[in-house]
């Protein structure tokens, strides 16, 4: 590793859903001390950093992105104290804790939110963006992402607030310098218990305009967020990742640059919305545009090389299980999962594997609505059915892309409630849980876990990861994803057959004899081709 680059450059990052990875008093509900108890597997598993989603004091609205006190912990998921030993015991295993910090919108039960709709004179008032009006008559048309009007009316105050996401998260007002001061000293004081990083939710919409319809992107974005990161991160060596679903690569550049000003990096999702309709919602399925999927990484790995850094995702809290949208969760799902995992951890950036991924855990098809949990599931399914949609079809997006296909417990082993509770769990496991959990896969040699391993050792061990070139070939195929990556006299080939049939694969001729690095079946097939989902990393030294 170079000198300047930072620990993160050659990290891998696990993001855990604590409600749903292990419980540890038979409440069905994941907590800290489950965290604290599984601390050994992720540590076998080699990851760097543990990223929670949120675990602050909440009424539990919107999965926890609803914070009523960001200074303690939900009692659903333990105490203060519980996360003081998560911080200390991870890192006596070489692992650091990474909050999820919920900046744009608090709970409407926090103590400043309840002080602000007292009255219009009250100090806390100003700490969320208000507009006159008359009951009944919205300031405008805008909506909220979880359905309905974005403004909601308070008697009290004879105003209107603002909420993006549900009613029950009115958003902050970054204008006023009193509220970005509370939020700075709130974050340094997790830094002075041992947090290494954050993780700071829809983060481009802190700077928004309702009155010019701005909710992300706004005039004072970057302004904001040099000041936070000045207040803050750049006063202890921490990972910071934006969520900016809005980022394209100027922004990048700028939330991710290596002078440190703003972040660590940034979570853009431009290729996660390759597989929706143009135009339309997310729920609104099309076929995966396989050459643009291959175009936009290459766009993102070269556009940001030496000026920004890339974060490396398919998964997470909020997206369906990679395996079974882009992969073949049936007969092919040890192959695919492999191949996915491949064509990510070969690419510079950080890594981040959501629960799971490392087992090939997929998709959930619960029968009934009511199993769901989600509110952005049913807020959606009421609305689709006011627009005339048929249940069937309403349930087939909710299969491809409904945020509980994330959220489902991890799947630890094969006896009752999959090993992550003696009691019900919150949320229906997986019934494949019997051939899909992490007992099987650690005795298993040849298991998707053991693939990872692999990769996370490579990353650490091979600087060509971090710091190389990257080119990408056969641009235009429409089955295989190669690309090369290039240091010194050093080249590495990442290539990988994207479908369930056999292709011809003229690469694997020039390549042949090189030392494969790793290789997702076991045994070599026949000369230049790929069979179905097959992938692998070859080096080259000049």
């Amino acid at each position: 590793m170079s000198e300047q680059n930072k620990w993160w450059q050659n990290a891998v990052v696990c993001q855990i859903s604590p409600r749903s990875f292990q419980d540890s008093n038979g409440d069905g509900i994941g907590d800290i001390p489950g965290i604290i108890k599984r601390l050994d597997y992720l540590k076998e598993l080699g990851v760097d950093a543990l990223w929670l989603s949120p675990v602050c004091r909440s009424p539990q609205d919107d999965n926890g992105y609803d914070i009523s006190d960001y200074q303690d912990i939900d009692p659903m998921f333990g105490s203060l104290s519980d996360m003081e030993e998560l911080i200390g015991e991870a890192k006596l295993r070489g692992i650091r804790i990474i909050m999820d910090l919920v900046l744009n919108h608090s709970s409407d039960e926090h103590r400043w939110f309840l002080e602000a709709k007292k009255s219009r004179d009250n100090p806390y008032h100003d700490y969320y963006v208000w507009r006159d009006g008359e009951e009944g008559v919205l300031p405008n048309d805008m909506g909220s992402t979880f359905g309905g009007s974005a403004w909601e009316w308070v008697p009290e105050v004879g105003q209107y607030y603002f909420h993006q996401f549900s009613v029950k998260q009115p958003d902050l007002n970054w204008e006023n310098p009193k509220l970005r001061r509370e939020i700075y000293d709130m974050i340094l004081w997790w830094m002075d218990k041992g947090v290494g990083g954050f993780r700071l939710d829809v983060i481009d919409q802190i700077a928004k305009e309702p009155d010019q319809k701005i909710t992300s992107n706004g005039p004072r974005l970057h302004e904001f967020i040099r000041e936070l990161s000045r207040e803050t991160f750049q006063k202890g060596d921490l990972i910071t990742v934006g969520e900016a679903w809005g980022a394209d690569i100027e922004r990048a550049k700028l939330y991710s640059n290596p002078d440190g000003s703003e972040f660590s990096m940034v979570f853009q999702f431009e290729h996660m919305m390759l597989d929706q309709q143009p135009g339309k919602e997310k729920w609104d399925v099309c076929p995966l545009p396989f050459v643009a999927l291959k175009q936009n990484l290459a766009k993102w790995q070269t556009k940001l090389h030496g000026c920004g850094w890339n974060s490396l995702f398919w998964n997470n809290h909020d997206l369906p299980r990679i395996v079974s949208r882009w992969g073949n969760d049936r007969e092919y799902r040890i192959e695919s999962a492999k191949m996915l995992a491949t064509i990510l951890h070969g690419m510079q950036g950080t890594p981040y594997i959501y629960q799971g991924e490392e087992l090939g855990m997929t998709n959930i098809r619960y029968e009934s609505i009511d199993e769901y949990q989600d509110i952005e599931i049913h807020g959606m399914y009421r609305e689709r059915l006011k627009k005339g949609y048929s249940h069937e079809e309403i349930m087939e997006s909710i299969y491809a892309k409904g945020r509980d296909n994330a959220r489902t417990p991890m799947q630890w082993d094969d006896t009752a409630s999959a090993g992550f509770t003696t009691g019900t769990p919150w949320i229906a496991v997986n019934p494949n849980y019997v051939e899909i959990n992490a007992k099987r896969e650690r005795n298993d040699p040849s298991s998707i876990f053991h693939y990872y391993q692999k990769l996370i050792r490579l990353r650490k061990e091979h600087e060509i990861l971090a710091e190389g070139e990257f080119e990408l070939l056969l641009e235009e195929d429409p089955a295989i994803f190669a690309y090369i990556r290039r240091l010194g006299e050093k080249e590495w080939l990442v290539v990988a057959n994207f479908t369930d049939k056999e292709t011809d694969c003229e690469l694997l001729w020039e390549w042949q004899g090189k030392k494969k690095m790793i290789h997702n079946y076991p045994d070599d097939g026949e000369a230049g081709t790929l069979r179905p989902y097959e992938s692998m990393i070859l080096e080259w030294e000049k």
